[in-house]
């Protein structure tokens, strides 16, 4: 399905979901498959951990921290489709980043962890007929469908790309 058949745009996921064509989700999946073969891992490696502002978080820090909500995502999908009826907690994204301890890991390492991730996202995609795919749930206080969360999932990793790209790969032309 396509992303204009979600029914009901939810609130704040919005600005993750409007980052993605209006195309099937699973094309979208592939798509975001092919960005995570695209990234230019030496150019991320000459940041090594400098970051654009303080308090921000290195470039591991942000690919493990999509690995974590994508994880996380998968988890509340899988109960949405499965008409689950839990609301799952929130987490914190800041404790995440904090305890995720990337330093001993290569930046290969995370984008091979993401790259998997993501295709276990789109294997359990293609495994949702028609009707399961427009089941829903709450998700942290907001009502969302099966596909809206697989259009989130797509465009949290296109907003944190972006960012790589708009404020931290200029820090290599200083």
């Amino acid at each position: 399905m396509k992303k204009s058949n979600i029914t009901k745009m939810p609130g704040y996921y919005d600005r993750y979901i409007n980052l993605v064509d209006d195309i099937e989700i699973l094309d979208a999946f592939d798509q975001s498959i092919q960005q995570i073969d695209q990234i230019d891992i030496e150019q991320l490696l000459q940041l090594g951990d400098n970051v654009y502002a303080p308090e921000k978080w290195t470039i591991k820090q942000i690919i493990q921290h999509v690995i974590d909500t994508e994880r996380i995502f998968t988890e509340r999908t899988t109960r949405f489709a499965r008409q689950d009826g839990v609301t799952p907690q929130g987490f914190d994204e800041n404790l995440f980043a904090d305890n995720a301890k990337v330093n001993h890991r290569t930046l290969e390492s995370l984008l091979k962890e993401l790259k998997s991730v993501r295709m276990a996202s789109k294997a359990m995609f293609e495994g949702f007929d028609d009707e399961t795919i427009q089941h829903s749930g709450n998700n942290y206080n907001t009502e969302m469908s099966v596909l809206a969360m697989g259009f989130t999932m797509v465009g949290h990793q296109i907003h944190h790309f972006n960012i790589i790209r708009e404020r931290y790969l200029p820090l290599l032309q200083n």
